[in-house]
């Protein structure tokens, strides 16, 4: 219910702000958000109707009238409100799916706030709001920040949305890269904030994810979002999805990849991320994603942990530094030289990462040192960076598997090994 009521957000924030305009952004947000809350009080009481969409959309577009009534612009804009009521009724009969007009609401919206006079942060922030319906309080968490920040942030993209004069449609040509690039920034982001949350007692924020997979499906569905890149984002998330079940175990403990049950991963998913890569291999452009992408699909097709295929993993992460040399990139590169070459090479590449300082605070960079160390059977180092991860560690599950790390790293360390 909860994911049905986020996508419904979504949905009408981009079919309201269509037929009210960009000026309308704060209308149509109150009218979508009066809409849900009358939507939970009665079917609270009577129960879920048959079609929930169809009841939403005749509360949204009543709502929407009585407001443009009270603002004398009914003539204009009410026989626009009436047929999109009519189409909604019409759809949700049939097969239950939304028309191309309505998806094509919600990807407007979405570069809507990926538009490049939007700075980056904001993109991210405005999406998850008004496409991802996430409250402001969800948002602070996400960020590491306050609701009041958040609030102003968001009041002042709006008004820089309405400053700039941007419009609904979509972009075309030389208009739509720099676009496209934001929207599948913003939804990279949000699905990682959900696959790895940056505090609290989750590790897995699923409704995120799901959230982030639904809208990059979009993408690929409308000719304005129809790249390689976006069939490789969308890969990504589907691949790196389809691993959840087995991510932490029964007591809530995260588990490494070579811990999990691999019998329990999705392979429906897995299926559908395959066929999104082979879809992101068409022309001549290689990006960030695809590399992703194709390191996830090495782990999801070995058929268990041993028979991965660290070396071509290895050469994506060689080709993905290339392109993006950022220390986490380098960091989960040397996870990879450790497997082909052996720890003290990953060791060796960790120390030698340019920026390695900027890693200091990050409790990732002393797990996998103190992983290293403790394979090449230096208990005493796996036991320092093991208790200086944990230190830094916020998340519940993380902090769990690290207190088990550094009292393995008491006990006798394995033979040392590539």
């Amino acid at each position: 219910m909860e994911h049905f009521f986020r996508h419904e957000t979504g949905r009408l924030h981009g079919a309201l702000i269509r037929l009210l305009g960009m000026h309308n952004f704060a209308l149509a947000e109150d009218v979508a958000q009066e809409a849900l809350l009358r939507a939970m009080h009665h079917w609270s009481m009577g129960g879920v109707p048959a079609n929930p969409s169809a009841w939403i959309t005749q509360v949204a577009m009543n709502l929407a009238r009585d407001a443009l009534r009270h603002q004398r612009m009914s003539a204009a804009k009410e026989p626009a409100i009436v047929t999109y009521h009519e189409q909604m009724l019409v759809t949700s009969a049939g097969a239950g799916e939304t028309t191309h007009e309505i998806r094509d609401d919600a990807l407007r919206l979405m570069f809507v706030c990926c538009h490049p006079a939007v700075a980056t942060d904001a993109q991210v922030i405005l999406a998850l709001k008004v496409l991802g319906g996430f409250s402001t309080a969800e948002i602070a968490r996400a960020f590491l920040s306050s609701e009041a920040a958040i609030e102003k942030q968001l009041t002042r993209t709006k008004q820089r949305i309405q400053e700039a004069g941007i419009g609904f449609a979509l972009p075309e040509g030389a208009d739509l890269a720099p676009r496209l690039d934001g929207v599948l920034a913003a939804i990279y982001l949000l699905f990682n904030e959900g696959y790895k949350a940056s505090s609290g007692d989750r590790l897995l924020r699923e409704e995120l994810c799901q959230e982030a997979i639904r809208l990059a499906s979009l993408l690929p569905a409308h000719p304005a979002g129809r790249t390689p890149r976006s069939h490789a984002l969308l890969a990504l998330m589907l691949l790196t999805a389809a691993r959840f079940p087995s991510r932490l175990d029964a007591h809530g403990v995260m588990l490494r990849l070579d811990d999990q049950d691999r019998s329990k991963w999705d392979q429906g998913l897995i299926g559908q991320g395959l066929l999104h890569l082979a879809e992101a291999a068409q022309g001549d452009a290689l990006s960030e994603y695809h590399l992703q992408a194709g390191i996830a699909a090495l782990h999801c097709t070995a058929t268990d942990y041993a028979s991965t295929d660290w070396a071509r993993i290895l050469r994506h992460y060689d080709e993905l530094y290339r392109l993006k040399p950022s220390p986490v990139v380098g960091l989960n590169r040397a996870v990879a030289v450790a497997h082909v070459h052996g720890p003290q090479a990953g060791l060796d590449t960790i120390a030698a990462l340019p920026y390695r300082d900027r890693l200091d605070a990050n409790y990732l960079l002393h797990a996998v040192t103190g992983e290293l160390h403790w394979r090449l059977r230096n208990e005493r180092a796996a036991a320092e960076s093991f208790r200086r991860a944990l230190a830094l560690a916020d998340v519940g599950p993380e902090q769990a598997y690290l207190a088990r790390m550094l009292d393995r790293s008491a006990e006798d360390p394995p033979a040392c090994s590539a």
